[in-house]
């Protein structure tokens, strides 16, 4: 009997409802639930009773009598705590533990645990890093409170469970935890943290006071693989809070602050930041260049005293200034389109990191390109 199938039965035994699905190893995309049977639209596929979920209700008295509780400790970093420091093997939960990925494999695909992280970094899309500086943040802050109250945990292992955490828990809400802020409101669940993502769920995930259950939203054949989705999450967020992207992605954009503040003068940014319009400018396949983009851009189209009365009114300038705008919008984006094809080869001539790690690198610039010479083209049209 293999892992998967040990934990179908353990499952079982807790009382979770498992109906025309089981976990299978997908080629090229690791573990999956698939489907055993056809399935058919409003048909409930699994529901995990409250107890067998584990959350801040769950962890041992010793671990939350060590911590503050929340708000002063994110509850992230009490279940992380209580992961790591549970005994190898941990009596209770071993067979769920067989199904997490390895610190190997978190190592290797997730951003944060790369050993040449350093080295890689700068070759983070500018959106990838801003969130990785942010998760890193939390991270720092939640390990200084552990490692006070275990000195003897290693920053290795209490990293490797945090990502645990990070990747594998549900937004989960009862009585109890509503008075908790709404990123403390988290959960692990056996079964259910083996669905991989795709930008449009084909599976509806609710909760109750009693359980937790996801029933499918469509139809699905025998053999197919059932998501749900995490959330609308751009690919540079996928990237560096999953370690992954995918190849088709709906809500997938580029940050472009860096590409649009460097045509900028420093009394321009000033002026943008008065007004509310600095940053935050992103390029996506629904429009060519966001609002906040077209505002920025037409400060450098037209005479400052014209710009603050288009910024006050709303209006657009008409067609004269587009056409301004778009020609400028391609003129920038060329110039990015420069950076971005120097990524790659680099990338690819580079020793430093895990070569998984250096083609997802290569992969998300390649999408990035695609992008920028998509929206390139539908302007010079």
């Amino acid at each position: 009997m293999d892992v998967y199938e040990e934990l179908l039965r353990w499952a079982t035994d807790q009382g979770i409802e498992i109906h025309g699905i089981e976990p299978q190893r997908i080629p090229g995309r690791g573990i999956g639930i698939v489907a055993t049977k056809p399935i058919k639209a409003n048909e409930r596929l699994l529901l995990v009773p409250t107890a067998s979920l584990r959350g801040i209700e769950s962890v041992r008295p010793k671990v939350k009598k060590a911590l503050p509780l929340p708000p002063k400790t994110k509850v992230h970093g009490i279940l992380a705590a209580d992961l790591a420091l549970e005994k190898d093997p941990s009596p209770k939960y071993s067979t769920w533990n067989a199904v997490v990925p390895s610190q190997e494999d978190m190592s290797s695909c997730v951003p944060l645990a790369w050993e040449d992280l350093s080295i890689l970094q700068p070759y983070l899309p500018a959106s990838a890093k801003s969130i990785l500086s942010k998760q890193q943040a939390k991270f720092e802050k939640d390990w200084q409170v552990v490692s006070r109250a275990f000195p003897s945990l290693t920053r290795e292992k209490y990293l490797y469970h945090w990502l645990l955490v990070n990747t594998r828990t549900f937004y989960h809400e009862n009585p109890r935890t509503a008075k908790l802020r709404k990123d403390d409101r988290m959960i692990l669940q056996p079964v259910a943290d083996l669905f991989n993502h795709a930008d449009v769920s084909g599976c509806e995930v609710a909760f109750s006071p009693a359980s937790f259950t996801i029933t499918a939203e469509r139809d699905f054949e025998e053999g197919e693989e059932v998501y749900i989705c995490y959330g609308k999450h751009t690919n540079d967020f996928l990237l560096v809070e999953y370690g992954f992207v995918l190849d088709e992605n709906r809500w997938d954009e580029v940050c472009l602050d860096d590409v649009v503040l460097d045509e900028m003068s420093e009394d321009q940014k000033e002026l943008l930041d008065q007004k509310g319009f600095l940053g935050n400018y992103v390029l996506d396949d629904r429009t060519p260049g966001c609002y906040r983009t077209q505002v920025a851009l037409r400060l450098l189209c037209v005479p400052v005293n014209k710009w603050e009365e288009l910024v006050d009114t709303g209006e657009d300038g008409g067609e004269a200034v587009q056409n301004k705008v778009d020609k400028l919008f391609v003129k920038i984006l060329k110039k990015y389109l420069v950076r971005i094809e120097r990524m790659v080869p680099e990338l690819e001539e580079m020793n430093a990191g895990l070569e998984c790690q250096r083609e997802v690198l290569i992969k998300r610039w390649i999408q990035i390109k695609g992008l920028v010479e998509r929206t390139i083209k539908g302007l010079e049209q």
